[in-house]
């Protein structure tokens, strides 16, 4: 079975996590069978999202992973703008970020997001995390093909 080729928008303001999860993709040979990009916050995200940046995030096969705690437009102001649009209200979304607050938890899936993970302590499981992650979408039915905005 081929892999699902996804474009991957990670969505984090953090340097060292930026890094880390790149690192991650890297150690599973996810790059080679996935475009990774990257917004510091959630403005610059839609950016991306709506072809508005000079980086082209093509329009199929999505994957947003979001953190929460970001300046600008943090994680949740972020699902609200994404879910008004009707271009971009389709977009899967997993939120990767290191609150365990059963408050940002309800707030985030009241917006359909596809997962909510925590972000391990160590490389390794982060590997790992990133591992399962490429592994549920191999198998998700997600569409091949979104219509164009």
């Amino acid at each position: 079975m081929s892999k699902k080729q996804l474009n991957i928008l990670l969505v984090e303001d953090d340097e060292v996590d930026r890094m880390t999860v790149k690192r991650a993709f890297k150690k599973n040979n996810l790059l080679q069978d996935h475009q990774l990009f990257i917004a510091r916050d959630g403005l610059e995200a839609l950016s991306l999202l709506k072809g508005e940046s000079a980086e082209k995030l093509p329009f199929h096969n999505r994957l947003v992973l979001l953190d929460l705690n970001m300046p600008k437009m943090g994680g949740i102001e972020f699902l609200q703008a994404l879910r008004k649009d009707t271009s971009l209200k389709a977009t899967s979304v997993i939120i990767l970020t290191t609150s365990d607050e059963d408050r940002d938890k309800v707030e985030a899936y009241k917006f359909n997001v596809a997962g909510y993970i925590l972000k391990p302590v160590t490389f390794d499981k982060f590997v790992e995390t990133i591992a399962v992650i490429d592994d549920y979408w191999q198998i998700c039915q997600l569409p091949t093909i979104y219509p164009d905005p």
